[in-house]
């Protein structure tokens, strides 16, 4: 072979080579462990879970997958540091329908649900449930309410925050019926269920995630759910519809996203291995315990899903003249 030829030939295999590491696949995924953040304290909503998807997800991948909990600032501090994390596929937020209502309500947000982050997918949705402390004697609904009007801002209501679903299905109650609730946020809803558990928070428009087990103990009374239809780990508790209250319908909802940049075959793979686990015998008995359906909507849907949720609690947030500074 001639100098040239040699030349030639060595540029050619050169320039394969590289062709060929440009379009190489991804390293395997996962390699170290996984965090997953989970933007409020400890026992809440988000953390029934995001717990048991990343235990299965341990299960199912042989590498751990850690939730961290950030609580803070209605789920906005934890969100903050989730979309500056790198997007290697080694950090995930577990948020909820918060995140949603946060894009309108809150008026100098340090991130964008959907700016900073890639929808994975919903994990569950779960009916939210009015409940009252034992010490109240409001039997039904009606009753409260009558109370509630006879009485402005007797009664309050806890929240897992500002800006939260807990909040803003409480505004759009008040909205609805004509009552006057005063409203204590608190840094998750497990705080927020502690003081509610004492008596010192009179009743909450919780996630029936964390509120179940209380209320089958008879630890809260349930006077109605805010699905369209009736809920069944207490059936026979009436709808917001049945009552009287034909537009009012609340789904709170819980979800996992990637860092906006995060390799589209990474995120693929753990949509395919979330809804695996969703959908095992293990994590659909805790789901059904907790009153919730499984989610399991591919990334693009949930995209579209997320997008007509930020402007449906648009509306509520501007006909409640609700601003909150962060």
């Amino acid at each position: 072979m001639s100098k040239h030829s040699f030349l030639r030939a060595f540029a050619a295999a050169a320039l394969l080579a590289a062709f060929g590491s440009a379009h190489a696949q991804p390293a395997v995924w996962p390699e170290k462990p996984v965090k997953i953040i989970n933007p409020f304290a400890p026992g809440g909503g988000v953390d029934a879970f995001a717990r048991p998807l990343a235990a299965k997800l341990a299960q199912q991948l042989g590498v751990n997958f850690v939730v961290e909990n950030q609580g803070g600032a209605g789920g906005t501090l934890g969100a903050t540091t989730a979309s500056k994390a790198s997007p290697d596929g080694y950090t995930f937020f577990a948020g909820a329908i918060h995140h949603a209502i946060g894009e309108t309500l809150y008026t100098n947000l340090q991130y964008g649900i959907e700016k900073n982050f890639s929808p994975v997918t919903v994990l569950a949705f779960v009916p939210n449930v009015i409940v009252v402390h034992p010490k109240h004697p409001f039997k039904s609904l009606n009753e409260l309410i009558a109370y509630a009007r006879a009485n402005p801002g007797v009664l309050n209501f806890g929240s897992a925050g500002n800006g939260t679903s807990h909040h803003l299905v409480g505004e759009l109650f008040k909205l609805q019926t004509g009552t006057d609730l005063t409203h204590v946020p608190y840094k998750g809803a497990g705080p927020m269920m502690t003081d509610l558990l004492g008596g010192q928070v009179d009743l909450a428009f919780d996630g029936m995630s964390t509120s179940a087990a209380p209320i089958k103990a008879g630890r809260l009374r349930p006077l109605a759910v805010t699905t369209a239809t009736r809920s069944f780990i207490v059936p026979d508790v009436p709808t917001m519809m049945e009552s009287g209250f034909k537009d009012f319908e609340v789904t709170t909802w819980y979800a996992i996203w990637a860092v906006k940049g995060t390799p589209q075959p990474i995120i693929d793979k753990m949509y395919a291995e979330v809804v695996k686990a969703i959908n095992s015998p293990e994590l659909k008995n805790v789901w059904e315990q907790q009153g919730a359906t499984a989610g399991g909507m591919p990334p693009a849907e949930f995209g579209k899903f997320l997008h007509g949720e930020i402007d449906k609690w648009g509306k509520v947030v501007r006909a409640s003249k609700l601003k909150i500074d962060l």
